[in-house]
């Protein structure tokens, strides 16, 4: 099986944090699992390019490189200023990728290549939340969302500040190889699997001489092995020792997220799971994940995903992924 190619475009002077985002995710090659990727980095002028911390790196490949990328990642664009006006060869070598169907990711302020591109015009996009107004205001005709991690269109992303850039990566591998492909390198990378796009950029932050929350994360860890047994607000506030509505403001809080939404992504992440590594029917996979009936995962899994169990099983199932490697 052909690797699917991602060229990151950098710029000078480029953050290494940001580029790191991208290239963990798709170009370390990990024994336990397949290469799914090739990974190259490229600019507009090929050679020493400084960083934001010091050092020069050389970057070899010029922007004919896109021309053969299957993925396109902004990893940061240098300190973004009002007003700069980005090179017309690197608008029309991003504009000539995505016509040509490559799919264009920025992480943090590469959201303003995208932007000054065309790309994000009447689209809904984010980047660090010090520069959302920024880009709102540079960019009127781009929808912009100043406390998610990450926005997918499936064609164009972008992602918050270089951690949200992570969550979008891997959230890109899931979306190429599934679940279970993209927990495994989260997991290599000592990793939460998953963190939805909704999710707030940042915790917000506890009023004056108010005691900061305990993490949630006990709670979090014990729910996710109870997936398969009636998981109500007041079960959780009693496991947590805290009153229904103290728990529920401490998901929005923490998560930026519901106790019932949160619960919803756990069960249909782990019906993706069964669904790829297991032949159980998708009645008894409903069981397990607790969503009661086959029914009921058929409408969820549609929701969340516009896909049906049975369409994500044969794209991303072993019986699939054994036709894919013949």
């Amino acid at each position: 099986m052909d690797r699917h190619r991602v060229v990151a475009l950098l710029n000078s002077p480029q953050s290494p944090f940001e580029l790191a985002c991208a290239s963990e995710v798709f170009a370390t090659e990990r024994p336990e699992l397949p290469s799914r990727y090739a990974f190259q980095v490229c600019t507009e002028h090929p050679g020493p390019l400084p960083t934001t911390v010091g050092y020069t790196m050389l970057v070899e490949a010029g922007l004919d490189a896109l021309e053969a990328a299957d993925t396109v990642v902004v990893p940061g664009w240098g300190w973004q200023q009002p007003g700069v006006e980005i090179s017309p060869a690197i608008l029309d070598a991003l504009r000539a990728a995505h016509r040509r169907g490559a799919r264009i990711v920025a992480i943090c302020t590469g959201a303003f290549v995208l932007a000054q591109a065309g790309l994000l015009d009447g689209r809904r996009a984010t980047t660090h939340w010090r520069r959302t107004a920024q880009l709102a205001a540079d960019f009127p005709a781009v929808d912009v969302a100043s406390d998610v991690l990450y926005v997918d269109h499936g064609d164009v992303a972008t992602s918050a500040g270089s951690g949200a850039g992570i969550d979008l990566c891997l959230h890109l591998v899931r979306s190429d190889h599934g679940s279970a492909h993209a927990a495994e390198i989260a997991r290599s990378m000592v990793l939460p699997p998953h963190r939805e796009g909704s999710q707030l950029q940042y915790a917000v932050r506890p009023a004056p001489g108010r005691i900061p929350d305990e993490s949630l994360a006990p709670l979090l860890e014990w729910a996710t092995t109870q997936l398969h047994t009636p998981l109500t607000l007041d079960r959780l506030a009693a496991h947590a020792k805290l009153s229904s509505r103290t728990l529920a403001r401490r998901f929005t809080d923490q998560l930026g997220t519901s106790p019932g939404q949160w619960l919803l992504r756990q069960r249909l992440d782990a019906a993706r799971v069964l669904l790829e590594q297991t032949d159980l029917p998708v009645e008894a996979i409903a069981t397990r994940v607790g969503l009661a009936s086959a029914v009921n995962l058929r409408r969820r899994f549609r929701s969340a995903l516009g896909t049906t169990p049975g369409a994500y099983r044969r794209t991303f199932g072993e019986s699939g992924e054994r036709a894919r490697r013949k």
